[in-house]
């Protein structure tokens, strides 16, 4: 299929390919020069067992890879802060090498890379004046996460997103001391809970 994404001249640097776990070194070398960027699924690639996306080979080639969740149905928990720290161990255990693929190039790939590939990296992906201010807060200082020696490796090996307290879109808070500031949690529970028993009863009126 990429063979004939390039003949039909497809291949450019608005496409981000997902996953990308069969690929070529001719084909990522296709990528680089393209500016295809990358999004790698590292959670939902370990559940289908459909193959693992050759991270250290495209980013040694220049490709732009950042990091994905994939949707809840092969995910389920949709968790950023664990795709980083899989990211990082998956990348280090395909190539057998520790130092490979270290916290900060991980952390990269979520944020400024991320914001590459929807080109949009003028604005987004880094804390700079005149980009938008998107950021967390984390609460590191928590039993779990003692000693700290390293607050990138903190974020990336032992931090989870019950660790964020706090997040900022654009400047604007929607989130405070782990309490959505703008939407209603109960009722998104609620209604949630409501289409589950309506999926399941779908489900059981039309099995054979």
């Amino acid at each position: 299929p990429l063979d004939n994404f390039e003949r039909m001249g497809i291949l450019n640097d608005r496409v981000i390919a997902a996953h990308v776990t069969q690929i070529t070194d001719e084909q990522i070398a296709l990528f680089a020069e393209r500016g295809v960027s990358v999004s790698h699924c590292p959670t939902s690639n370990m559940k289908l067992v459909a193959g693992f996306a050759p991270v250290s080979k495209m980013l040694n080639a220049g490709v732009n890879v950042s990091i994905g969740t994939d949707s809840n149905c092969s995910n389920n928990s949709l968790d950023m802060m664990n795709e980083l720290k899989l990211a990082a161990i998956l990348g280090k255990a395909l190539v057998h090498e520790a130092t490979h693929l270290p916290a900060f190039q991980a952390l990269q790939m979520a944020t400024i890379n991320g914001a590459k590939a929807l080109g949009l990296e003028a604005d987004l992906g880094t804390l700079k004046v005149g980009k938008s201010a998107d950021f967390i807060a984390v609460n590191l200082n928590e039993i779990e996460t003692q000693p700290m020696l390293s607050v990138l490796s903190h974020l990336v090996y032992a931090a989870s997103r019950e660790h964020v307290t706090d997040l900022w879109v654009d400047g604007k808070q929607l989130m405070s001391n782990r309490a959505l500031t703008t939407l209603n949690e109960g009722e998104i529970i609620k209604k949630c809970k409501n289409w589950s028993k309506k999926l399941l009863e779908f489900r059981d009126s039309n099995k054979s």
